[in-house]
């Protein structure tokens, strides 16, 4: 046979089967756009901005709908109610963690980001459990909390009021929260260790994906020094990078807003003044502040589409079919920006978590912490970092920007997994 009529008839067939696969799949899913074979929808969703064009596309499909990422369904939930359903209505056959490739290389599907079925439950289980020995939810915690945000300010007067870029420092105060949790210890935010720490943390704990010790391979041993490993790496990514990412686009916002910022520091100075340390009990008599820190998380809406689910089961769901393993897109900007709870929800405006009368008011929309079985383990401790972190740093210094605050840009650089701020320098002037 022709070596080229050969090869011809190899791709028709590969394309004809790929066809196959896709049409017998979509018989009971959700609807969605048409896939192409083997690319599946790849084409019409743009890479630089997945959540944008997910949202565009459930504007014609609606609020559950199918797309093809190279030959597999995924199915997307789009809006609060869709994503309600899901992961607390059925969060048990939600729970599953979904296709995540570069996560499955990095990790060997071990830790509790990467993890499923009885290994994630265990591990999970076990995290908590020791967190909560350490001190998690505790005024212990609080106490540790407290003094790093005292080694931050002490950092940030060093700058001398000059501009600075404070990605660095703005890491290494819930890392070294992290470091004095798990190790009992915290770090000279020079030290070479802790130096050594965030150089990991920066190449995604890759050193840590594979075993160093030779160990019996029992696939139903949870506690393999693999998987201790890499969940002891997911605590510090999780505790460190999403955490600091947060403080810095808080920074950056109120020099963008300073009305915001100099209403923030009136409380500050009403409630707590300028030599006590604030505590979590301040909170509940900071409304603005509350609210301020949670508008800070829904407006970078820092993990767009979530981490992926995927069911655990076949499961029936709004008369459709989604088959096991299927992967979830659960869009958690849809929640965030979604307008008829939060009105002009692409503008920065800590009101939207204020009554008429200023009292703090909660909102099932605020989903920056995912929900269900698989939301964030470390919530409680960023709640508390994030009030506490900003409401020294604000008690302690104004924030100056070296620009016209009308010419800063807050439009993340990146928006793939994570909302990525612009970089940026500001003063940080003592009061």
């Amino acid at each position: 046979m022709d070596p080229l009529l050969f090869l011809v008839l190899g791709i028709s067939c590969c394309l004809l089967l790929s066809f196959w696969k896709q049409s017998s799949q979509k018989r009971h899913l959700p609807p969605g756009p048409t896939p192409l074979p083997i690319i599946g929808n790849i084409l019409q969703i743009d890479v630089k901005d997945v959540s944008k064009s997910l949202s565009n596309l459930s504007k014609v499909y609606g609020p559950v709908f199918t797309v093809y990422l190279g030959m597999k369904p995924t199915v997307v939930l789009h809006g609060y109610e869709a994503v309600k359903e899901a992961l607390i209505n059925f969060g048990e056959e939600f729970s599953a963690r979904g296709s995540f490739p570069v996560a499955e290389r990095a990790t060997n599907g071990n830790g509790i980001v990467s993890s499923n079925g009885k290994k994630w439950k265990t591990i999970r289980r076990f995290s908590l459990m020791t967190l909560r020995n350490f001190g998690m939810g505790k005024r212990s915690i609080e106490d540790r909390v407290l003094e790093e945000a005292h080694c931050l300010v002490e950092e940030l007067r060093k700058s001398n009021a000059s501009p600075c870029d404070p990605t660095f420092i703005l890491c290494c105060a819930p890392c070294n929260v992290i470091c004095s949790i798990v190790f009992q210890h915290r770090f000279d935010y020079r030290d070479p260790h802790f130096l050594s720490i965030m150089e990991k943390l920066n190449e995604n704990f890759s050193i840590l994906s594979s075993p160093w010790l030779q160990e019996k391979h029992n696939k139903d041993l949870e506690f393999t020094f693999e998987n201790l490993t890499i969940t002891a790496a997911d605590l510090f990514a999780a505790g460190t990078e999403t955490t600091s990412t947060t403080l810095r686009y808080a920074l950056l916002l109120l020099l963008k807003h300073p009305e915001v910022m100099a209403k923030a520091q009136e409380e500050i100075e009403r409630v707590i003044g300028r030599h006590r340390s604030p505590c979590m009990q301040d909170r509940s008599n900071m409304p603005y502040m509350d609210a301020l820190v949670h508008e800070v998380q829904r407006f970078i809406d820092l993990v767009p589409l979530n981490l992926p689910h995927a069911v655990t089961r076949d499961i029936k769901f709004r008369n459709y079919i989604i088959p096991k393993g299927t992967t979830i897109i659960t869009s958690l900007t849809s929640v965030l920006h979604d307008e008829r709870e939060f009105p002009n929800a692409k503008v920065f405006d800590p009101d939207h978590f204020l009554d008429e009368s200023g009292k703090f008011k909660k909102s099932d929309y605020f989903m920056a912490f995912s929900a269900g079985k698989r939301s964030c383990a470390g919530e409680s401790l960023a709640r508390m970092e994030l009030f506490l972190f900003l409401t020294t740093i604000l008690q302690k210094f104004n924030l100056k920007s070296v620009v016209d605050p009308k010419d800063l840009d807050t439009t993340p650089v990146a928006n793939g997994l994570t909302s990525v701020p612009p970089s940026y320098k500001l003063c940080f002037v003592p009061v």
